[in-house]
């Protein structure tokens, strides 16, 4: 509803009845159209006889409609002339005689003309007032229509240039993103060549294990070399418990980063399309092509959020892959102490079986000199000993001859006879 300071205007409606000075046209009888209804009418006394002395007798109208009202329903069907309605003249006498009752004195015809006159004048006044505020009515219109024509352009590109700023937030993050998923999948894969390469030295401190296994008798001893290696197994294991768990939590987090960066997308996709439409908005004019109505448009309500909670969704998805980055920064940054934390652990484990392989070799090295040494001593005394043992050999040989002469002696001696 608009107003001006002489007048207001709503919607159109149902015209209300308005007060004139005319009289009602639709309630005329046929028989007396000429005359208007007027309260000094005069009839006809059913009262006297034929022709009564009282010529004229003032009579009691009541209208069925106000005097003041020139139509009752101005619009209604029953004014329109659907079908030429049937006109009955009656006859002369008739109408001459009803005539002698019903004429109305000039002081009556010059108060209806009066009347008709200040009828038409405030009627013309009205008109003018209802031309004069139809001007001023479309003049306020045509402003208010370009000012509000200004406005929504102004707040498209005011929309344009908050799409188009977002949008740009939006591809920065993205870019940081794909880099840092890049660096997370280069990570992964040096994990997993380092995972990789730790079971050759786990399988060759096994084969280490197995091998000293063939040591015979005494030599299996449970030595420094055996804990070396064994704790070296260990080690090796554990570095690649947490390999595999590090790059379990690599993929994750590359997933995670993965699922970030489509939600960026989808969300730069979907600014990209909502500037495209609002910049052909924004250049949409009274004179371009193309424009129409569309009835009801102004009903339709298609929208999910409004500014705040827009700018908070996009918002949330930066804060999001921020985080991710930032989650992605601290893994990155444990995978590289772990993998020199795992290579510094291997290679002193690996140092420390070669040190305790080195010492025991020396300390076996020098036990078998010894050996050899005892040995060479021992050869020596059996040589030694095998010379006495011929030596007694021969010295017994020898004296086989002073032991025939003794039993020779003796076997002659027991021939000697009696006493």
């Amino acid at each position: 509803m608009g107003s001006t300071s002489t007048a207001q205007y709503t919607r159109m409606g149902r015209r209300p009845q308005q007060s004139t000075y005319l009289p009602s046209i639709g309630t005329f009888d046929t028989r007396t159209s000429s005359a208007p209804p007027y309260s000094g009418l005069l009839t006809r006394s059913l009262s006297l006889s034929w022709r009564p002395s009282t010529y004229y007798r003032s009579a009691r109208v009541e209208p069925t409609q106000s005097l003041n009202i020139s139509t009752a329903q101005p619009f209604s069907s029953s004014n329109y002339l659907n079908n030429i309605d049937n006109v009955k003249v009656p006859p002369i006498f008739p109408s001459a005689r009803q005539a002698l009752y019903t004429r109305y004195t000039p002081k009556d015809w010059h108060n209806a003309q009066m009347t008709n006159y200040l009828a038409s004048d405030k009627i013309r006044s009205a008109a003018e007032r209802l031309r004069s505020d139809a001007i001023r009515l479309a003049r306020e219109k045509d402003e208010q229509s370009f000012k509000n024509n200004a406005e929504s352009s102004k707040r498209l590109g005011e929309r344009i240039n908050d799409i188009e700023y977002w949008k740009n937030e939006l591809e920065k993050t993205k870019n940081k993103l794909k880099n840092k998923i890049d660096d997370v999948e280069f990570k992964r894969r040096e994990v997993e060549r380092q995972l990789a390469e730790t079971e050759k030295p786990l399988r060759i401190a096994q084969e280490n294990l197995y091998e000293r296994e063939k040591r015979q008798g005494i030599d299996l001893v449970h030595d420094n070399v055996e804990r070396e290696l064994i704790r070296e197994i260990d080690t090796i294991k554990l570095t690649q418990q947490k390999l595999r768990q590090m790059l379990e939590r690599l993929n994750t987090q590359n997933a995670l980063n993965r699922a970030s960066l489509h939600e960026l997308e989808l969300d730069a996709q979907d600014k990209f399309r909502a500037r495209v439409l609002d910049s052909a908005a924004h250049h949409i004019k009274t004179t371009s092509r193309g424009i129409n109505f569309y009835e009801g448009i102004e009903n339709v309500d298609n929208t999910v959020s409004v500014p705040e909670t827009w700018t908070r969704y996009t918002e949330e998805n930066i804060r999001r892959a921020l985080s991710e980055m930032s989650q992605s920064d601290e893994l990155l940054n444990a995978s590289n102490q772990l993998m020199a934390a795992s290579n510094n652990d291997m290679w002193s484990q690996w140092n420390h079986v070669n040190v305790s392989l080195e010492n025991r070799v020396q300390e076996e090295q020098v036990a078998k000199h010894k050996i050899q040494a005892h040995l060479e001593k021992i050869l020596q005394e059996i040589f030694d000993v095998e010379q006495n043992i011929e030596f007694l050999k021969k010295t017994i040989a020898d004296k086989e001859a002073f032991l025939q002469v003794a039993q020779t002696r003796l076997e002659t001696r027991t021939r000697r006879p009696n006493v």
